[in-house]
């Protein structure tokens, strides 16, 4: 389809509406002049006469039976008698309008309609998706379909177009999982992960039992979280191995978050059951095996690190909680005393508080720097203090109106600490 064929049918269309209102706008000229010898409406006339006249004919008798008296009667008399008057005018007819009035509004018509809707809203960006679905468009629906696994050099040049036509043919096509699913691949090649992840859960939502878009989006929502196993991403995960005990995608993402929650026994378990599926397989599997190995002693070594670390216990004082929205952000840190960067902390979902409360442990696992991390801090006996915070906006900075509790200084061999979030940030 040409450039033409798209804005000259939409051109040609408005023209034909705003024609048509046109037309409408005039039809009353249009109708044949009535004669000047007829009336408005005779028959309304006719009555209004006959009431007149029987009215005058009551004051009459009135006179003569002398209920009224004379002066009376001749005042009502002449008023009535101008009614009758008046209402025995004829009505002028409307004159008609030349033809040169008719054209003259047929054609302002369709100017000041073109004129508002180009005045009124900046139409730019409806003319480029005209001008990219008319270019490209063949092009994103073959991509979207699998009929083409890359676009020609040419479709290319303008990259905007080919995005553009591409999440048009999408939303024209809302119910196909498989276009929300390669319009994810697009974005994520885009390094857009917001826009991929949105994409890939309204394809999840549309294919629920599709183990590969269900483990896909758990996997691009594993990574985009840091490596946590959202609530969301868990679901999807326990219902892909719901229906498929052995799909080994599942179990490794199960083990990566178990094991980076700091759930080390739950990761070792998922590991143990996935070394069992792949030894279980005929064929040499030993580099796999080697690789689950060194997981397993990653993930031992992360448990005695771990063991060293603190607990810490975070509530939420009651008055507050009417002002924790669901997509806050707690950071759980801890600091020196005297300032500086922390020793240990936390960037988790505001989803792991509940009821007001949460566990959390920090250890040398959650070291924002190599060197300085929560073992070095109390070999140095460095006085310590552990702060938490709710943000609004999910920033490790404090803004106004995040939550806040006072640092709680903790001793050199404790390992464990209660923090209460009692006061918002002025």
């Amino acid at each position: 389809m040409t450039l033409f064929s798209t804005t000259g049918l939409f051109i040609a269309l408005s023209l034909l509406v705003a024609l048509a209102l046109a037309i409408i706008a005039i039809m009353p000229w249009l109708r044949a002049a009535r004669s000047e010898s007829n009336s408005a409406d005779n028959q309304l006339l006719d009555i209004n006469v006959a009431v007149f006249r029987e009215r005058l004919a009551e004051l009459k008798a009135d006179n003569d039976s002398a209920v009224i008296d004379d002066s009376h009667y001749q005042n009502q008399k002449l008023e009535l008698e101008r009614q009758l008057l008046d209402a025995q005018r004829e009505v002028t007819p409307m004159v008609a309008p030349s033809i040169k009035s008719r054209l003259i509004v047929m054609v302002w018509v369709p100017i000041l309609a073109a004129m508002a809707y180009l005045l009124i809203g900046n139409r730019t960006p409806v003319f480029e998706l005209w001008v990219a679905e008319d270019k490209v468009g063949q092009v994103a629906d073959d991509l979207l379909t699998g009929k083409l696994d890359q676009p020609p050099a040419w479709a290319v040049e303008d990259g905007r177009q080919l995005i553009s036509a591409m999440q048009t043919n999408v939303y024209r096509h809302a119910d196909d999982p498989n276009r929300w699913m390669r319009l994810s691949e697009l974005f994520l090649s885009l390094e857009a992960t917001p826009s991929a992840l949105e994409a890939l859960s309204r394809a999840y939502r549309l294919s629920p039992d599709n183990e590969e878009i269900a483990t896909t989006y758990a996997q691009i929502s594993f990574f985009a979280n840091e490596g946590q196993l959202d609530a969301n991403s868990r679901r999807v995960l326990q219902d892909v191995l719901a229906k498929n005990p052995q799909h080994e995608g599942a179990q490794m993402l199960m083990a990566m978050g178990e094991a980076r929650s700091s759930n080390f026994d739950q990761a070792q378990a998922w590991i143990s059951r996935l070394r069992s599926n792949i030894a279980a397989k005929p064929g040499d599997h030993s580099q796999a095996l080697a690789s689950l190995d060194e997981l397993s002693a990653n993930v031992n070594a992360q448990k005695a690190q771990a063991s060293l670390g603190i607990d810490v216990t975070v509530t939420i004082n009651s008055s507050l909680l009417p002002l924790v929205k669901a997509d806050d952000v707690l950071f759980v840190a801890i600091r020196d005393v005297k300032g500086g960067p922390p020793f240990a902390a936390k960037r988790l979902p505001i989803s792991i508080i509940k009821q007001g409360e949460a566990s959390i442990s920090l250890s040398d696992l959650d070291a924002m720097m190599p060197e300085r991390t929560l073992a070095s801090a109390r070999a140095a006996k460095t006085q310590l203090a552990v702060v938490a915070r709710i943000s609004h906006s999910g920033n490790a900075v404090a803004e106004s109106g995040d939550l806040s509790g006072n640092p709680v200084v903790i001793s050199s061999d404790q390992n464990q600490v209660n923090v209460e979030i009692n006061q918002q940030v002025p």
